[in-house]
């Protein structure tokens, strides 16, 4: 399998990316595997100099001129920039140099970038983005987490499938569960959106268990949680925030006397692997599902560890054969969406 990893995306790149590259090199890929930094030549060589790492036999690197900025507008940016590291990654993957994408640099621009240059997966009308919620209690995945700001309820119907199928074929669960981001668990509760997409998941073959409520998010009461992109990013935010404002808060209570800081040293362990749990560098980065490829994105401050574990999803996304899966899921709701006319 040949990754494109977006060297010149992220606010600490192109070093933060390159290091999680040589990471997932020399324990986090299979020895057929290869890596392909797209980005800077220069600057990327003279971090794999300073690493002692100039030659690696699974890691390649093509030139990428330009650069699309954090804050840039995504259309204009890859209309203007056809050589940035961004639209060459997503080219490559167009034309079957590589068979996945890995970037933490503009969401709007990689997204906007690997739906004009990949096909659709067969059924799908649009992708989503899936990241993973880690709670208490297991894991449990959102979508869509920002790739379309509008959606319709066939849409997120769709989006159901997909996520089931990731959720079975890469977090292992049996037979997931799926519910609706609603202001209420009755039936009736939502906008016109949830209540016409409550509809079409009733009458669909997913294990579908209703509405869920924001407080829902983090008890893991189902395996997929389905809303549209607009609301889907603002909770993805949201929790982001609770990680690091949760660690703060201890940190600042265990600094007031000396009995506080004893206990947080004895707990510190315990502390450790629950911020763990919650750390999104664990993760890697969030897929973007029903695009003919693999792309995963990544937040915009990803740590080496962060790029290297998006970049094992991609793996695991491809051997696991996760696309092919949501196509046949794709069919069999195509199918009972005909049957129910």
């Amino acid at each position: 399998m040949r990754i494109a990893v977006d060297a010149m995306g992220g606010d600490y790149a192109p070093e933060s990316v390159v290091l999680g590259v040589l990471e997932a090199a020399k324990n986090g890929i299979g020895s057929s595997d290869e890596i392909i930094l797209v980005g800077d030549q220069d600057k990327i060589e003279q971090i794999l100099v300073k690493n002692n790492a100039r030659k690696i036999d699974n890691v390649g690197i093509h030139h990428a001129s330009e650069v699309v900025g954090m804050d840039e507008s995504p259309s204009i940016s890859l209309k203007r920039k056809k050589n940035s590291s961004i639209a060459i990654s997503a080219s490559l993957a167009k034309e079957g140099s590589v068979e996945a994408i890995v970037s933490a640099g503009n969401t709007g621009a990689v997204v906007a970038a690997t739906k004009l240059r990949l096909r659709y997966l067969k059924g799908v009308e649009r992708p989503a983005i899936v990241t993973p919620i880690p709670t208490p209690y297991g894991v449990s995945v959102l979508l869509d987490a920002g790739a379309n700001v509008d959606s319709k309820p066939y849409n997120l119907l769709q989006f159901a499938g997909m996520g089931e199928a990731y959720a079975k074929y890469i977090l292992g669960k049996q037979n997931p569960s799926v519910g609706i981001l609603s202001i209420g668990e009755e039936d009736n509760k939502g906008n016109e959106l949830t209540k016409e997409t409550f509809k079409l998941l009733k009458k669909s073959p997913l294990n579908f268990v209703g509405n869920i409520e924001g407080r829902d998010i983090l008890k893991n009461k189902v395996d997929v949680i389905v809303t549209d992109g607009f609301v889907g990013n603002v909770v993805l935010k949201v929790l982001e925030s609770i990680h690091g404002t949760i660690k703060s808060m201890i940190f600042n209570e265990v600094k007031k006397n000396f009995f506080y800081k004893l206990c947080g040293m004895m707990m510190y362990p315990m502390l450790k692997g629950i911020s763990k749990k919650g750390d999104y560098a664990e993760y890697g980065g969030a897929p973007l599902l029903g695009v003919d490829g693999i792309c995963i994105i990544c937040h915009g401050s990803s740590s080496p560890k962060a790029i290297k574990n998006a970049i094992r999803i991609a793996v695991e996304l491809s051997r696991c054969e996760v696309n092919k899966h949501i196509e046949e899921t794709m069919q069999i709701l195509s199918n009972c969406q005909t049957d129910n006319l």
